[in-house]
């Protein structure tokens, strides 16, 4: 596939704004802000956006760090792309070649590991691109442009699409950074990512003074008597939680279909070493699984045990929503018109110049001999969609649809939609069953050398591919009837699944976050 003169242009305004996609990324790497956190992060993106003529409903959809921007040129197709900023907490890591969190924080700070730094600012990369040709070729069409925090707990995306957002859609664009072979510059065939379940459960502790109580229990007017028996409280009904939902793990869903079930305690408030219980104790999960109907399976499961371990441990309970997202649907003419678009660029290079002596660099202060080319061949190399699709099925049950979980699949049922995948900069191993430690992952996702090859590829085919769909009306409409008959007639037809979001935006919750005090600012969990 040779490039048209216009998407040379459209090339040739990357290659001069890569130094400021560079610096971008830098920033928001630098704010490793968590989920429903990222105040600075999307803050910084609304500011950009509206300085680029970009209208912006900041906080849309109820969501604080959430955004929505659009740019239009007259009448024509709405193409969507978005942006992802949310870190990890306990990734804290520089942008350098040794381990260590960023200035001034500890390591349990929150840190990019994906990276979402670089995925957004390569999807907003390719999105002004595409607005500059727009501009000068006289263009005509809109771009929306959403900011989609709490990615990590799967959290706008279906709040975003049941509130209406993606309704005026005709196609959207989603990039993710390669995360997991075969899935390396290329675009998702079939098997697109599944359903994503998050919940919290809280306990509550409310009425200890009637644990055993009964008549002439106690002589003592005071309820919580120092020496008396006490209700074993919130922090041990999350224990029973914990413990009976890993117990009985196998049993929510058949092994082998490539499911995930993680939990992280957010809360265990108000104990002390006086003899109280804890008055609350709140534990989050998020649970992968290939279908709605056993993330529903799991839920019950769950509800059930945190029922059995509220009665005995005498507190109350209830389940709140984080997240209920839907599984992906496929578009074979946007995946092909998005993998061409790559193929004419080419995938990122990355075993040269200041990227491989900085890899080298990494590899020895981990006292390995720095290699000739320290970066994993596959991160320079295409895969098609088609070849792609039957190395990723090897490992899966025939019956099985869906495999992984990102709520990017939200886009997928109100317009064609393609999964886009760019190299990440990822060292190859120096001997078989060798791993590299966590953080240089994340510190290769931060450094300007390393990260620059994906931002400079991934940008480029986001800008081309938004052009096409913008000037391409056969193409476009082709899509479209796909997605018309995989869902049985589009929006509301036979074969379409609805929003499964009926919750508010879960904002409210202790979330791990960024403090400011006397001291400064500092991540909530001291150093």
């Amino acid at each position: 596939m040779t490039l048209s003169p216009a998407k040379t242009e459209l090339i040739q305004w990357l290659d001069a704004k890569i130094d400021d996609l560079s610096d971008w990324q830098q920033l928001i790497f630098e704010h490793g802000e968590t989920a429903w956190r990222e105040y600075k992060s999307s803050a910084w993106y609304v500011e950009r956006l509206r300085a680029e003529g970009f209208s912006v409903e900041a906080g849309s959809g109820g969501m604080p760090t959430a955004f929505c921007a659009e740019w239009q040129n007259g009448d024509g197709p709405t193409i969507a792309g978005y942006a992802e900023y949310d870190a990890v907490p306990g990734n804290c890591q520089a942008a350098a070649s040794e381990q260590g969190p960023r200035a001034g924080l500890s390591v349990h700070a929150g840190g990019h590991t994906d990276p979402h730094s670089a995925l957004g600012i390569s999807s907003l990369g390719g999105f002004l691109a595409a607005r500059a040709m727009m501009q000068r070729h006289d263009i005509k069409g809109r771009l929306k442009f959403f900011g989609e925090p709490a990615e990590k707990v799967r959290g706008s995306k279906p709040i975003h699409a049941a509130r209406g957002y993606y309704d005026d859609l005709d196609a959207a664009i989603s990039f993710h950074p390669f995360y997991m072979l075969p899935l390396c510059n290329t675009t998702r065939w079939n098997t697109h990512c599944g359903v994503g379940y998050a919940m919290i459960y809280s306990f509550e502790c409310d009425s200890p003074e009637t644990w055993l109580s009964h008549a002439g229990a106690s002589d003592s007017p005071i309820a919580a008597a120092h020496a008396s028996a006490r209700a074993p409280g919130a922090n041990d009904a999350l224990l029973q939680m914990y413990q009976t939902s890993k117990a009985l793990k196998e049993h929510m869903v058949s092994a082998g279909c490539g499911w995930s079930m993680n939990e992280c305690i957010l809360t265990a408030g108000q104990a002390t070493a006086d003899n109280l219980p804890a008055q609350i104790a709140q534990i989050q999960y998020v649970m992968r699984v290939p279908t709605i109907e056993m993330a529903q399976r799991i839920t019950g499961v769950l509800d059930n045990n945190a029922a059995a371990a509220a009665a005995i441990s005498h507190c109350s309970w209830r389940r709140d929503w984080v997240s209920k997202s839907r599984h992906g649907l496929a578009n074979h003419v946007l995946a092909q018109a998005t993998y061409d678009n790559l193929r004419a660029i080419g995938a990122p290079a990355f075993n040269q110049g200041a990227a491989r002596d900085t890899a080298r660099e990494i590899q020895r202060n981990l006292g390995l001999e720095p290699m000739d080319k320290p970066f994993l061949a596959a991160t320079e190399q295409l895969i098609t969609p088609q070849a792609a699709e039957t190395e990723l099925r090897r490992e899966l049950p025939e019956w099985q649809e869906h495999f992984t979980s990102d709520d990017y699949t939200e886009y997928c049922w109100h317009a064609p939609t393609v999964r886009l995948y760019i190299a990440r900069p990822t060292l190859t191993s120096p001997q078989p069953g060798f791993r590299y430690p966590a953080w240089v992952m994340n510190a290769l996702g931060g450094i300007r050398e390393t990260i620059e090859p994906m931002i400079a590829c991934a940008s480029k085919t986001v800008g081309c591919t938004v052009f096409d769909l913008l000037t391409d009306g056969e193409m476009l409409a082709d899509a479209r009837r796909e997605f018309e008959e995989r869902t049985g007639g589009g929006v509301n037809g036979s074969s379409w699944q609805a929003p499964l979001c009926d919750y508010e935006p879960p904002i409210g919750f202790r979330w791990p976050e960024y403090v400011t005090t006397e001291r400064g600012r500092e991540w909530w969990i001291p150093g």
